[in-house]
This record gives C-alpha cells, structure tokens and sequence, in this order.
C-alpha cells in the first residue's frame, strides 16, 4: 500500500488499482477484514506453516533456512491504515470513490472499531508477546480519520460513531503514548524504548507537526536512531537472532518529519546521504 501510493503521488494509478483488486479478492475469502493475515502468497492464499530445512546450509553458511513465515499468525492491527489511506489518494487522483473501494473502507473502519484497544506484534513482526504499540493505535486512527474524509468529500453516509472513536483513539495514543522520561512517543505504551514507527504519530497528522512533542520525538528518534544516513527501526531485542541493520524506509520517515517540524537543512542533508548510498543501478540495498 505504500509503494502504491508512492506511485500515486507521481502520476501512476494502475499499480494501485491492481493491488487493491488483489485486496478485494483476499477479503473475499475471509468472513470479514478483522481477520486479516499480514501476509499471503501472490495467488492470495496462505502461507504453509513455518519450517526449518536443516539440510540446506542457506547462502554463504547464513542458517536457518525457513520455509513459511510464524509473522503469518501474528496480530498486527496497522495494516488497515495504509489500505485505506491509499484508497483516499488513488480516489483524490481519479476523482471518484468506487463502491467496492467504499464498502472495503467501511468493513476495515469496522475491524478498526472491534479491535483497536487490543495489543499486537506491530509493523516489524516482533518474536515477543503483543503490546500496545504507538505505530498500531495511529493507523487505527488513520482508517477511522480517512473513513471520515472520504465520506465527506464523496457523499458516503459515515458510521455516526466513527467521529467520536477517531477522537478516543488519539487521546488514547496521546495520554499513552507520550513519555515524559525521555520526551518521546515510545514504541509502546509499557516502556521507554524508541522506534522509528514512532513518527507517524506527526506524519499522519494525529497531532499537529508543530506540537513541542512531536518536534521532541523526533530530536529523540534521532539521537537513538540515526546514525550518519543510517536510521534504524529500533534498537531492542526482537526475538530473533543477529544485529538490527538500518532501513532506508526509516530515514526517509525521518526526511518527511524533519521537513513537518521546519530543519529543511537536515532533511536536504540526509536526503543527499541517502542518495549517494545507491548503487550503479540507482538502486538502494
């Protein structure tokens, strides 16, 4: 959904038709989107069960070969937001909301309603148990925000409800969220730890770009999780084996939060960085 609206913003709507058909017809299996997986194959089946091969010795010794993905049971309760949030830019650029786009909408504002107070894995499908992430709660309220959006600018009859629990939703994140101890929103409502995810609590508009605690959160992100163009999603045991490496996606996260809260300099900065990092191709590991 990112990726598509990526290319929504640059002119090119086919991809994102083509991935929200697929959508469609992943939903169409399931008695409703609350039961959503994070994961399916291109055919839009399930994933087989996770499994070792250990008579695979995986490239340049990196063991253990997996067939599957255990992510595939998680609870992760962000992947509504971006869904509907694409559907709001692909129907800005078209100029109309489609019936099966609005019917879609709806069902995931309804998930969102049934299922927002619970704790999940999050966006980075964390080995540990579920926790109330600030990432998961402000894609909640991106789909019940963009629901609301929608409706209104295309004649939609809204949920009468959905205005109020957008507001519960951020006062929830904003009381939750925010802590004092390091001047940050956290990963989660029961720690101190710092995630990149984080600034979307800015970047999606649940508060102001202006509010001192955003423009905190992101001095803090950076000083926990920026290193030269390297941004990093966390810095914290994930349940998996190894060192966390930087993500790319994170540090143009950090590019759009520095640009919302006026250091035009930093942003150009690690735009730049980020540039020369990419290869021959053009292409970014």
């Amino acid at each position: 959904a990112l990726t598509a609206k990526a290319l929504v913003s640059v002119g090119s709507t086919s991809e994102a038709e083509a991935f929200l058909g697929w959508v469609h017809g992943v939903l169409a299996t399931l008695p409703g989107p609350e039961r959503l997986h994070p994961l399916y194959t291109i055919a839009g089946t399930n994933l087989g069960p996770e499994a070792v091969i250990d008579t695979l010795p995986g490239y340049a010794g990196s063991r253990p070969v997996r067939v599957g993905n255990l992510a595939n049971q998680q609870v992760q309760l962000d992947v509504f937001g971006p869904v509907v949030d694409l559907v709001t830019a692909l129907s800005l650029a078209r100029g109309k909301l489609t019936d099966d786009d609005w019917r879609m909408v709806c069902a995931m504002a309804e998930a969102v309603t049934q299922r927002w107070h619970e704790p999940d894995h999050g966006i980075w499908e964390e080995r540990h148990r579920p926790r109330h992430h600030v990432y998961s709660k402000v894609m909640c309220w991106l789909t019940i925000d963009r629901a609301v959006k929608l409706a209104e600018s295309y004649g939609r009859k809204p949920n009468a409800a959905w205005p109020g629990l957008r507001d519960q939703i951020a006062s929830d994140v904003i009381t939750k969220g925010w802590n004092d101890e390091v001047k940050s929103f956290t990963t989660a409502y029961d720690g101190t730890d710092l995630d990149a995810a984080s600034l979307h609590v800015g970047l999606v508009g649940l508060i102001d770009p202006t509010d001192d605690r955003f423009q905190s959160t992101v001095t803090a992100i950076e000083a926990e999780l920026r290193s030269g163009s390297t941004v990093y999603r966390y810095r914290r045991d994930d349940g998996l084996p190894g060192n966390e490496g930087g993500f790319h996606l994170c540090a143009a996260w950090m590019i759009e939060a520095y640009l919302l809260t006026g250091r035009r300099t930093e942003a150009e900065d690690l735009f730049a960085q980020i540039v020369d990092a990419a290869g021959p191709t053009g292409l970014l590991p």
